[in-house]
């Protein structure tokens, strides 16, 4: 229980004190009303003994009592009504609520800290009431009056007549059959006469001389002058008296019904009077709250089929709320006791001692005496009671009888005079004197009389005074006997029925535990009387028992809070509203966030219902806001009355305050991080042919390799624009900002163009919400043109403003526990500083909850596509939270946050603004078709644009053509074939000869130093004006590889006019190209052997081509044509096709090969390009009619954007020259003999059937030839991954391999040739020996000087090699020492020697060869590529 402000040693005797009733005069009412008091009110404040008091005991023992209390009260003839006694506590209960300023205790228990309010005064007061308007009733004397104050006034006629009459009126309530009620202790009541003096008006000696007379009639002990109203009431009152008796009259205790008319005689209770007992504080019950389940009437109105004298809730005595409020500040106004000085409250204080004293103490002394005797002549004892109690106690027990085996006897009704009652008097008595030994022992024997009589009401009467008294026995000579109160209680409540007797057990009993600090059983107790009968009582009882719960040693949390609910719930039901409401409040602290969803639903939700029923409706509010935004696992329909409860509310709160700021909402929840903004347009779809470019939109996914890439791709070209370095203050062009990007600076916005807001929405609920009228909340500071700042704050849009258009979606649906994005725009017309500070919109939901339970909608009061049951405008700002800061030391250390941005755009000034569309873009390629597309640029902005480029990381994939494409027109044959080729018609006799033609590199925007990657897009007058539009032709090229290409194209450009913040843009663009195969060319060089030329230059190389159809026929490809081949090299051209088949046309099926052999030449030093002019020349060799010219566009733009990775390799720088250096340069010389750069270009037709059209495609494949004999690949060739190699666990020596050519490198130092008859005819039956004149050709391939060595021996290695040599013999000079000039042919005359006819191989002179300025490195053998056979015959 919770802590009272009084100990259960004051609390029981302050319970019960003798009463003592009051009769007046009608004059001497009158002089106490002028104080706004009736008589016993008068006396009320000074009703308690200032000192102990002494009386003796039967046994003439002196008796100390302290403390002692009287009660005065008016008499009245009738019980009050139980309806009036019920209103009567519902009143005090809502009368008393917990201080505004209170402190609560905070108990942790556990990992609970619980705020709590450690005293409940509504308790206290409704137990003090309830005790003090307890009925007197039969079986018990303690509230039975013990005497009668008869009070007149001096002013009278007679005034002893008065009294006489007085007396004669109490002899008749007392003892006329009429009356039943009030109820005397005993017959011969004490008549105390008391005659009221007003002091102020009346005459003092008149007063003295009746008093003089009263002494005589009715002794000094038995009468007394009170003199009071010392000043009169309208004088202004010069000193501040005190009120000792608001405190008491706020009660409304149940004595006040008496009502004040004229005579002494009407006492009867009047049919109106109850009405006085109104309460001052109750609740306004008449507010019409809206929400169901409430009480329209009060709680305790007596049933309408009771009689009307009974009724106190009748509608004529319902207020207003208005007219309660008056009632309470006239009420208040009043000052009572206004006529009195201090002095008369100290003559009040002594009249009350004087009557205790001399009449009222001696008057029970004498009865207790006269009980007590009576009782010992009636039973035959021969000692008093008092000193047999021992024996009594300490003798056999009769065993009590269980309270089931007792007959229901509770009717059983004993005399007046039966001795048993005598015995209870006398109990009774001595326990209001506060004698509780002697009351013990007569109510233990009491209690057996009762007992053995079957009399249960009266037995169960004495077994709880007994427990009572046992318990406040001074030494405390025995323990608490608990098991008593609890039979009493349970004889009480059902055997006799009697729930206000039983209620007043629990009461002390409960009290006298938790003063022994049995928390556990008092609280067993308390909710045992809990029952339906009562709510109020069950309420009260409850909540103390929680507050046992948590004032045990270890406190029981959860009980606590269980029963706190249960105390909640009946304080609801008993129109506590309040109480109620404070209840679950407490209660809460336990049940939040303990994962107990379901208990904090209900929680909150009857925390919203009670707030909202006594218009706290913030607190409504906040309750309903918890129940909707925790994760809810309550069903569907529930969350549904939830959210309706919820909105309900809130529009009642919202148009309290109907220009008040928009409230926060809590629904739906708004990921704030997942925010993304757009910059721009939304993309435009694709028409027909045209397709806009992909640029950025918010339907892509963030990928950051993608971003990487177009980041990267921007610097490149920013670098190109600013002559190759980047700026310090570049910044990547962001034109969607989300979590990912970076939001640190301020976003750019330009004027006119929109911002897309994505907000991401969650719905938590099952049910479905609709949002309507959804915009978004910005703050926008505009800019003069002149620079200053005037701040305009637009917190709601209405109309259409000037500064910024903002969107409206009118309905927004999300379905249950669905997450959804919106998409809201703002259109800025003005310059300055925007802020995006949330969204705002109507919160709903739907009728009938569309399809959840197939109820179909009600008719709405919202035409829309979906019925609006009901609506609150609210708002819900966007708080995005920076990323973690985490460079310095210190923000490592705390945890800081950046700034994010991504909301607070500038506004900037206009810029051009650039679409681009593509034309016949083709989506799927050949690997290698050409195909022409267009595309268009159009500035769609007020301002004109210039410097437009494009960069990819793909250049080879697209072409605008070269700086020739622009001059020369298309070729009238190529237009009408379609073709994308710039072609002329042959003459068919020129077979297999080349035609030469050349460019360079440099045209096509390839050269050295240049970025091949970022391309200007040749725009006529190189700007764009504002409107308009340029269509451009674009060539494509199928990827080499097979599948799937993406590739992104970057377009740059720049206003005329320089903006300071923007300084250009960017439009980005993706294309998708799926490639299949198409052909597979490799290539081979080697030198031929025939040496000189037809100028007799050294050099020619022999070409050979294998071209291989890899397509296998799904893309619908009959066959493919090899239409020309070319060569492109600075050095190198074709000369001739060296087939032999006569058949020019070069066709391949499916899974074909083809195979061409080309002879190829030096060019001619008129020909040959020096290495900075960048020019090569092209050679074409037709299998076609007409002849493509393959250095013009696109054929060479393709070609060099082949060329263009290799280009791109940085050149070798020239170093110092050290020995290691120029041995490195003798090998680098060495490898320069073995390299070519040859490039070849295989131009083809492919005849493709589609949808039964025949169609013919073209393209073209590249093959870069570097090294002689090493074969080359159009393809990159697929890498076989290595194979596993065993881990080494040791430090491998760090031994430098000295640098050494390859014996493939020197082998093509210096080209070898033979020249000889095939056969040789030779009579050997005439000469024995044949002589064959031979002719070895030596030609240096080197630029440098190299010493050669012939050597002529044989090697005889081993025998087979000798039979191979044959035997012949070389004659004459067998070792030859040269020295070749850079690229020399040299020629030598030499003599074979043959002794037999055969075939011989004359391929066996050796070859060392060494450049000339290094000293004795890589002498090697030479290897000749094939055999030099000879046929020796005989004649």
């Amino acid at each position: 229980m919770a802590q009272c402000v009084q100990s259960v040693q004051e609390l029981i005797p302050d319970s019960f004190v003798p009463c003592v009733a009051a009769l007046c005069s009608d004059e001497a009412e009158r002089l106490t009303r002028l104080n706004h008091l009736s008589f016993a009110e008068l006396l009320k404040p000074f009703s308690r003994l200032t000192s102990e008091v002494h009386m003796r005991d039967p046994n003439n023992q002196l008796h100390i009592i302290k403390n002692l209390k009287i009660a005065v009260s008016n008499i009245i003839t009738q019980p009050p009504q139980p309806g009036a006694i019920r209103k009567l506590l519902n009143d005090v209960v809502s009368g008393s609520q917990p201080a505004e300023g209170l402190v609560a205790n905070v108990i942790t228990a556990g990992d609970y800290d619980l705020n709590i309010s450690a005293t409940t005064p509504w308790f206290e007061s409704y137990r003090e009431t309830f005790l003090q308007s307890m009925p007197a009733s039969d079986h018990e004397f303690l509230n039975h009056y013990l005497a009668c104050m008869l009070v007149a006034s001096s002013s009278e006629a007679e005034p002893v007549e008065q009294f006489s009459k007085l007396s004669q009126e109490q002899h008749r309530i007392q003892h006329n059959s009429d009356y039943s009620y009030p109820k005397w202790f005993i017959p011969n009541t004490l008549k105390y006469y008391v005659l009221l003096h007003d002091v102020s008006a009346g005459d003092e000696q008149r007063a003295e001389s009746i008093y003089e007379e009263m002494k005589q009639k009715y002794g000094t002990q038995g009468c007394y002058l009170l003199k009071i109203n010392s000043r009169t009431s309208n004088r202004a009152s010069d000193e501040q008296i005190p009120d000792p008796w608001s405190q008491y009259l706020q009660k409304n205790s149940i004595q006040n019904q008496e009502s004040y008319e004229d005579g002494p005689c009407t006492i009867t209770s009047n049919k109106n009077s109850d009405s006085n007992l109104l309460s001052l504080d109750g609740l306004d019950n008449e507010v019409k709250d809206g929400l169901p389940n409430n009480f329209r009437a009060h709680p305790l109105q007596l049933d309408s089929s009771s009689d009307a004298s009974n009724s106190i809730d009748g509608p004529d005595h319902v207020k207003s709320a208005s007219s309660l409020h008056e009632t309470k500040k006239a009420n208040t106004g009043i000052i009572h006791g206004a006529c009195l000085t201090l002095t008369d409250h100290d003559r009040i204080r002594q009249f009350i001692q004087e009557f205790t004293f001399r009449g009222l103490l001696p008057h029970i002394e004498k009865t207790i005496r006269q009980l007590n005797d009576q009782l010992i002549s009636r039973k035959g004892l021969s000692r008093s009671l008092f000193s047999a109690t021992k024996k009594w106690f300490s003798g056999s027990k009769v065993p009590e009888k269980s309270i089931n085996e007792l007959k229901n006897t509770s009717g059983l009704l004993y005399p007046p005079e039966a001795p048993e009652l005598q015995i209870r008097k006398m109990a009774d008595l001595c326990f209001l004197v506060q004698h509780y030994d002697l009351a013990y022992s007569c109510y233990h024997t009491a209690k057996k009389d009762f007992l053995n009589d079957q009399a249960m009401l009266y037995a169960a009467g004495a077994l709880e005074m007994a427990a009572v008294s046992a318990f406040l026995q001074p030494g405390a000579p025995r323990p608490y006997p608990a098991h008593y109160m609890d039979t009493a209680i349970q004889t009480y409540r059902d055997i006799c029925k009697n729930m206000v007797l039983a209620e007043r057990c629990v009461l002390l009993s409960a009290e006298i535990l938790k003063s022994q600090s049995k928390y556990s059983e008092a609280a067993a107790l308390l909710i045992r009387l809990t029952s339906e009968d009562s709510d109020l009582r069950s309420a009260l009882l409850l909540e103390q028992a929680a507050h046992c719960f948590i004032n045990m040693k270890s406190p029981m949390v959860r009980k606590y809070a269980f029963h706190m609910i249960l105390a909640g719930h009946r304080f609801s039901k008993a129109g506590q509203k309040k109480h109620a409401l404070r209840c679950y409040c407490q209660a809460m602290q336990v049940y939040k966030g303990k994962g107990w969803s379901l208990a904090e639903d209900h929680i909150n939700f009857t925390i919203g219902r009670q707030s909202y029923t006594l218009r706290q409706l913030d607190n409504a509010v906040s309750a309903f806001r918890h129940i909707l935004i925790n994760e809810s696992k309550q069903s569907a329909a529930q969350q549904g009355a939830f959210l309706r409860e919820y909105l309900y509310v809130y529009k009642n709160v919202s148009q309290l305050s109907p220009d008040g700021p928009l409230p926060q909402l809590p629904l739906p929840y708004i990921n704030s991080s997942a925010t993304r903004v757009f910059f721009g347009h939304d993309r435009r779809p694709a028409d027909g042919e045209k397709q806009a470019a992909t640029h950025v939109s918010l339907d892509q996914e963030y990928d950051s390799e993608s971003s990487q890439q177009w980041r990267e791709l921007e610097e490149q070209v920013v670098a190109v624009v600013n002559r190759g370095v980047v700026p310090s203050n570049f910044y990547p062009t962001q034109y969607c900002l989300s979590s990912y990007s970076d939001n640190s600076r301020f976003p750019l916005a330009v004027v006119e163009e929109p911002i897309t807001v994505e907000v991401a929405f969650r719905n938590p609920l099952k049910v479905p919400l609709l949002l309507t009228d959804l915009s978004l909340l910005w703050k926008f500071q505009p800019k003069d043109t002149s620079g200053k700042d005037n701040e305009e704050v637009k917190e709601l849009v209405t109309g259409e403003p000037k500064m910024i258009g903002t969107e409206v979606i009118s309905e927004f649906l999300i379905n249950s526990e669905e997450s959804k994005v919106a998409r809201l725009k703002l259109f800025p017309h003005h310059i300055g500083e925007l802020h995006i500070l949330g969204v705002v919109y109507n919160l709903g939901t739907i009728q009938g909850c569309m399809t959840v339970d197939g109820i179909g909608s009600l008719p709405g009061c919202h035409t829309g596509k979906h019925s609006l049951s009901m609506s609150v405008r609210g708002r819900q700002d966007l708080e995005i939270q920076g990323p973690r800061l985490n460079n310095t030391k210190e923000e490592k250390t705390s945890i800081k946050y950046g700034p994010d941005r991504r909301l607070d755009p500038i506004i900037t000034e206009e810029m051009p603004l650039l679409e681009v569309f593509f034309i016949h873009f083709p989506t799927g390629l050949l690997c290698g078709e050409i195909r022409k597309a267009y595309v268009e640029f159009v500035n769609v902005s007020k301002s004109p644009l210039t410097g437009l480029k494009v960069v990819s990381k793909r250049p080879e994939f697209f072409t605008f053509g070269g700086n020739t494409a622009v001059l020369t027109p298309l070729s009238p044959s190529a237009s009408e074939n379609c073709s994308a080729y710039k072609t002329v018609a042959t003459d068919s006799t020129a077979v297999c000869t080349a035609l030469i033609s050349s460019a360079s590199s440099v045209d096509f925007g390839i050269g050295i130093g240049s970025q091949p990657e970022v391309i200007p897009v040749p725009l006529p007058d190189t700007v764009l004006l504002p409107g308009a539009s340029v269509q451009l032709p674009m060539w494509l090229r199928g990827p080499d590889e097979e599948g799937v290409h993406e590739i992104n194209f970057l377009f740059y450009y720049e206003s005329v006019k320089k903006q300071p913040k923007i300084r250009h843009r960017i439009l980005r663009h993706t294309a998708v190209i799926c490639t299949s195969r198409s052909l597979n060319v490799r290539a081979t060089v080697c030198r031929s052997n025939s040496l000189e030329d037809e100028e007799g230059r050294g050099g020619n190389m022999l070409v050979f081509v294998d071209v291989e159809n890899t397509n296998t026929s799904e893309a619908g490809v009959k066959e493919f044509h090899i239409v020309q081949v070319s060569s492109s090299s600075k050095h190198w051209k074709f000369q001739k096709s060296v087939n032999l088949s006569e058949n020019k046309d070069a066709k391949l099926a499916s899974r074909e090969k083809g195979k061409f052999c080309f002879k190829a030449i030096r060019c001619k030093e008129k020909e040959v390009a020096t290495q900075s002019s960048e020019k090569y020349t092209f050679a074409d060799i037709i299998f076609g009619n007409e002849q493509i010219i393959s250095s013009a566009s696109p054929c060479a733009d393709f070609f060099y954007r082949s060329l263009s990775s290799e280009l791109k390799k940085p050149q070798a720088q020239p170093s110092v020259h050290t020995e290691k250096q120029s041995l490195e340069d003798a090998v680098r010389l060495i490898q320069k003999c073995s390299e070519v750069d040859l490039n070849i270009v295989v131009l083809w037709k492919a005849y493709v059937v589609e949808d039964s059209k025949q169609l013919i495609l073209e393209g073209q494949h590249h093959v870069i030839l570097r090294t002689i004999g090493k074969e080359a690949f159009s393809c990159p060739q697929k890498q076989e991954p290595p194979e596993m190699e065993l881990l080494k666990f040791f430090r491998p020596e760090n031994t430098t391999v000295p640098l050494r050519p390859s014996v493939e490198q020197l082998s093509n130092l210096i080209k070898t040739s033979l020249h000889y008859p095939e056969s040789f005819n030779h009579p050997f039956h005439q000469k024995s020996l044949c002589l064959v004149p031979v002719t070895l050709l030596l030609s240096n391939c080197s630029k440098a000087d190299v010493d050669v060595i012939v050597d002529l021996r044989h090697k005889t290695t081993s025998p087979e090699a000798l039979e191979i040599h044959g035997s012949f013999t070389w004659l004459g000079q067998t070792q030859y020492k040269l020295q070749l000039k850079s690229q020399e042919i040299h020629s030598l005359q030499l003599k074979a020697c043959f002794v037999h006819t055969g075939v011989y191989n004359l391929g066996t002179p050796r070859v060392f060869a060494k450049l000339s300025d290094q000293v004795t490195v890589f002498e090697t053998s030479q290897q000749n590529s094939m055999p030099a056979l000879i046929i020796i015959n005989n004649v």
